[in-house]
Parts: structure tokens; C-alpha cells; sequence
């Protein structure tokens, strides 16, 4: 039970509810409520479908590529950090495309980032050794539909008030959180590849 447990707490830290949230309500507040829930569940499960995907594939994928968990790690940092400046710097909104549509495509990868994908490798590898990674598994879809949840939500109380003051700053203390995250990935995975 504690491997279940340890299993959704990494990953809601890596997927990061609060964010997602963010990211979310920024893609659909102009959209009714029928069709914010219906765009939360599409993006909940493309996420899933790519962390499981991961989680039973990723390793042996790396290995036929040549790429180490080390150097995949340090590119997923990144990755994040590059999310976490664009925020902070409070450039347009991640969200927008460049026609001006609304796309779920950022949510989509910032939730299932390279750090994410790594750390789901990292996790089905330790739990599960050459075995399904069920714990892994298990713990994506735990913390998906938290996630699931979180957007939902967000969406229901952003409303209109998305361009106040409030969600400017959040979305940058986010974008620092995000930044730092990037950061310590890209810090481990080159620390773990120099010292082999």
C-alpha cells in the first residue's frame, strides 16, 4: 500500500494539479460548462494514455534509442524550465494558439512533460523491475482524476475574472515553481550522468 501511496503523491507533484487547473481555465472559460467537463475528461485521458504508455514502454524505448534515464531527465528539466520562464515572464497566454483558438495542447504537455515521463519510468522501473507496472499504473489514474477534478473546478471559479490581478499573480508564483522544478530535474540528471 505505501508503494500506492508514494506512487500518486510523485506523481501529482510531477503533473501538478494547481497548474493544470491554470493552464485549463485559460483554454476553456469562454466555452459552456457541457463542454469544459466533456475538454477536462479528452485531455485527462490523453495524459493517461501517454504516462501509461510510458510507464510500460518508456524504458525499453530509451534503451533502443541509446538514450540513458540520467540524460532524459536532464532534457525534461529543460523542458519544464523553459514552461516554468514562459510563465513567469507573463508572455501571452500558453494556452493560445496562433490563430487565436483556444488549444489544450499545453496542458496536455506540461502535464505529461519529459519530467513527468521520466518520472514515471523511474517509478515503473523501481516498482516493478521486468513485471506490468501496476503500482504505476494505478497511481497515474489516482492522480489523474485528482487532476480530472482540480480543472474542473478551476474552470467553474475562474469565470471572467481570468485576466484579474489574483490569477496573474499565481500564474507567475506557478511559472517560479515550474522554473524551480525544471531546474532541479535538469541539476539531477546531469549530477546522476557525470557520476557514472
Amino acid at each position: 500500500m505505501d508503494q500506492y501511496i508514494q506512487g500518486v503523491i510523485t506523481i501529482l507533484s510531477l503533473v501538478n494539479p494547481v497548474i493544470c487547473g491554470l493552464l485549463f481555465s485559460q483554454a476553456v472559460s469562454a466555452k459552456p460548462r457541457a463542454a469544459q467537463i466533456a475538454s477536462a475528461t479528452q485531455a485527462t485521458l490523453a495524459i493517461m494514455v501517454i504516462l501509461w504508455l510510458a510507464a510500460v514502454g518508456g524504458a525499453y524505448l530509451l534503451k533502443a534509442f541509446g538514450i540513458s534515464l540520467d540524460a532524459f531527465q536532464a532534457a525534461g528539466g529543460m523542458v519544464l524550465g523553459w514552461m516554468g520562464f514562459h510563465m513567469l515572464s507573463g508572455a501571452a497566454s500558453p494556452t493560445t494558439g496562433h490563430s487565436g483558438s483556444q488549444s489544450l495542447t499545453p496542458l496536455i504537455l506540461f502535464a505529461a512533460s519529459p519530467g513527468t515521463i521520466t518520472g514515471v519510468i523511474t517509478l515503473s522501473v523501481a516498482h516493478s523491475g521486468s513485471q506490468l507496472p501496476v503500482t504505476v499504473l494505478v497511481a497515474v489514474a489516482v492522480a489523474l482524476a485528482i487532476t480530472w477534478l482540480v480543472m474542473v473546478l478551476s474552470s467553474r471559479s475562474t469565470g471572467d475574472k481570468k485576466q484579474g490581478l489574483m490569477h496573474d499573480v499565481l500564474t507567475r508564483f506557478m511559472g517560479l515553481i515550474v522554473l524551480a522544478m525544471g531546474v532541479q530535474f535538469l541539476l539531477s540528471g546531469l549530477k546522476a550522468f557525470f557520476a557514472v
